[in-house]
């Protein structure tokens, strides 16, 4: 996989563990509080059952231009033990690293984000020099020098570093790369989170029935590659919500409905070498790893834009 191209940094030399889980709380609270629909799903599964959650990945998106890539934002979570464990190059000129968490302690019953395990990060970065020259002008009209320096407080505040775009230049970049006018628009406010299914107390640890529970409610559910999107291998089940349309105000008075976040929901499954494991004996490595291309792909869709953009 070679060296990712990332600064080298020490594992564990950041602050405190509380630290940490402090700052993906505030990261969370962010997302809930900008994507009602993601935060009404979220609520939900906790209240069935009263179901404890336990995250399987959170995802970024970020544009690769004068500091403001992955490299933004990976440069902090490395510090305190998350390594670069797989790399992918997906349409639309997006590069995609998934970093596993370090190596905390975690109680037998530890939920959430305050004693759980740590999510897997998904940090993304669109490659804006793949771009044509006038969507490269429109970014780089906003991104101010050194700017990028600022991506893990945009994340917790949900604020652009930058200033928020005309609707001409949103659209215009939009027609050509929808990943790039996405983060134009939120900048780095988290793009999804992911639930660990299997890891699930109850009912909803059956991913078909925590689908039929979403259609039931009235979600609307990404069929890209089917509502259940499963692996080649059949090891990896996966479904997303479609991200709701919000309204924005953009920089020329116009008002117009764009994409937000979405949430996502995976079941990775025993790998057959540890098929017949009891089921109290099997743990995260018993488990199928990383991620699945054509399930990346059709996931990363969610936060669609209309026809007419």
């Amino acid at each position: 996989m070679g060296s990712f191209n990332l600064p080298h940094t020490s594992p564990s030399k950041g602050g405190s563990e509380t630290f940490l889980r402090n700052v993906f709380e505030n990261i969370l609270k962010t997302y809930l509080k900008k994507n009602p629909t993601a935060n009404k799903i979220w609520e939900l599964v906790q209240s069935v059952d009263n179901e404890k959650i336990v995250y399987d990945h959170f995802t970024f998106k970020t544009l690769k231009v004068d500091g403001y890539g992955i490299d933004s934002l990976s440069s902090f979570f490395m510090d305190y033990g998350y390594k670069v464990r797989g790399e992918y190059y997906f349409p639309k000129n997006l590069r995609v690293l998934w970093f596993s968490p370090p190596d905390f302690h975690v109680p037998v019953d530890g939920h959430g984000l305050s004693n759980g395990s740590l999510p897997q990060l998904v940090l993304a970065e669109v490659v804006v020099d793949e771009l044509s020259p006038e969507s490269q002008e429109i970014i780089k009209k906003y991104l101010k020098p050194e700017g990028g320096k600022q991506s893990l407080l945009s994340c917790i505040l949900g604020n652009l570093i930058w200033e928020k775009p005309t609707w001409t230049d949103f659209n215009t970049l939009a027609k050509e790369n929808e990943f790039a006018a996405w983060v134009l628009i939120h900048g780095y406010t988290m793009n999804h989170l992911a639930f660990s299914v299997h890891r699930f107390k109850h009912r909803f640890s059956d991913i078909i029935c925590l689908k039929e529970y979403l259609e039931g409610k009235g979600f609307e559910l990404n069929k890209d590659g089917g509502v259940l999107k499963v692996s080649q291998d059949g090891l990896l089940l996966q479904l997303s919500s479609i991200s709701e349309k919000l309204a924005v105000e953009f920089a020329d008075g116009v008002i117009e409905t764009v994409p937000a976040s979405f949430i996502e929901f995976i079941d990775r499954q025993v790998l057959p070498q540890f098929k017949d494991l009891p089921h109290d004996q099997i743990e995260e490595y018993h488990r199928r790893k990383d991620f699945d291309f054509d399930n990346g792909k059709n996931i990363l869709d969610s936060a669609r834009f209309s026809s007419d953009v």
